[in-house]
This record gives structure tokens, C-alpha cells and sequence, in this order.
């Protein structure tokens, strides 16, 4: 593209709107659970929501989700140190994802959509980069280096899985236990 100042690239505008707004939106849902905004929980109601869940330690699970929402939004929005930002993102919605699972795709039946929607939308962001509109490139890309790419969307991706995992291997052992009595002779 050939382009004399000012330019203005139409892919670097497409990537501002997508990070501010899918940034936006998480760090949103991350003021619910951690600050109780936009009617939001708060802490003490979101550790109740991850208890309920499946999601233990509690507290520790509703602080997670709540650093990985607004943090990794926030860090989205500025596209700042993008390809962690987008992988906490990810990582996050990956927990969401497992919950919603059970009722199908579609949000309106309370299914995964809109979480791996985000998910999915954040991930592309930590590996397409934040664009020249970012605190990143204005930074010379000091903190938004090529191997932090893999780095933090692996490192997302196995504490997403163990955590996950370990919620779903606690959820399917809520039924009754197989070493209760319930009085009857079989």
C-alpha cells in the first residue's frame, strides 16, 4: 500500500475497534465480579456463583475470572502487551465456556456462544497483534514480543485445561456418592 502522511490504515482502524470493543466489554464483566459494578456481584457474590459452580478455592477462582476478564480487557483495549492480554482473555472464557457447555451453543438457551465468542475474538487479537493504533506499537513493541505469542496462549491454555478439568472431574462426582447408604438393600 503505498501511503503518504497522514495515512490512515483501514486494517489498523478494523483492529482499534475490535480490541476497544471486545476489550471493553470483558473489562466490564470483570468490574461485575471484582468490584460489583454495572450490577455486578462483586467478590463476596461471585466466589458464591464459582462455589455453586464447581470452581473451588472460591474466592481464588471468582479473582481469577475477574483478573482475567478486566485485565485481559483492559491490557486488550490499549493493545498493551496484546498477546497477554488476549490469552488471559481466552483463557478466562474457556472456564466460561465449560459452564455454558451443558446447555448447547446458543446464549439464548444459556449455552457457549457468547463466551467463546470472546474467547475466540481474543485469541485472534493475541495473535494478529493490536495494530498500529496500540500502545504496543508505540512502545517500539517492547512488551509485545514474537515468542509471547505461543508463550502466553500455551500457558493460558494449560491452566484453562487444569482448571477445567478438575471443575469438571468435581461437578460429575456431585451426583451421590458410591459409598452412601440410602437404607435400602440392593
Amino acid at each position: 500500500m503505498t501511503c503518504h502522511k497522514p495515512c490512515v490504515d483501514r486494517k489498523d482502524l478494523g483492529l482499534l475497534a475490535l480490541r476497544v470493543g471486545t476489550g471493553g466489554v470483558l473489562a466490564a464483566h470483570g468490574a461485575q465480579k471484582l468490584l460489583g459494578w454495572f450490577g455486578g456481584p462483586g467478590v463476596r457474590g461471585t466466589a458464591a456463583g464459582m462455589e455453586a459452580m464447581g470452581f473451588v478455592p472460591p474466592k481464588a477462582s471468582a479473582l481469577a475470572a475477574g483478573v482475567g476478564e478486566a485485565g485481559g480487557g483492559i491490557l486488550l483495549a490499549l493493545g498493551l502487551v496484546t498477546p497477554v492480554g488476549g490469552a488471559a482473555a481466552a483463557g478466562t472464557m474457556a472456564g466460561a465456556v465449560a459452564v455454558h457447555a451443558p446447555n448447547g451453543f446458543f446464549a439464548q438457551g444459556g449455552g457457549y456462544e457468547y463466551p467463546a465468542f470472546l474467547g475466540f475474538v481474543a485469541a485472534g487479537l493475541a495473535v494478529t497483534g493490536a495494530g498500529r493504533y496500540s500502545l504496543d506499537h508505540a512502545l517500539g513493541h517492547a512488551l509485545d514480543r514474537h515468542w509471547m505469542v505461543p508463550a502466553a496462549l500455551v500457558g493460558s491454555a494449560a491452566a484453562a485445561l487444569a482448571v477445567v478439568a478438575s471443575r469438571n472431574k468435581r461437578v460429575s462426582g456431585a451426583g451421590p456418592r458410591a459409598d452412601s447408604t440410602d437404607g435400602t438393600d440392593e
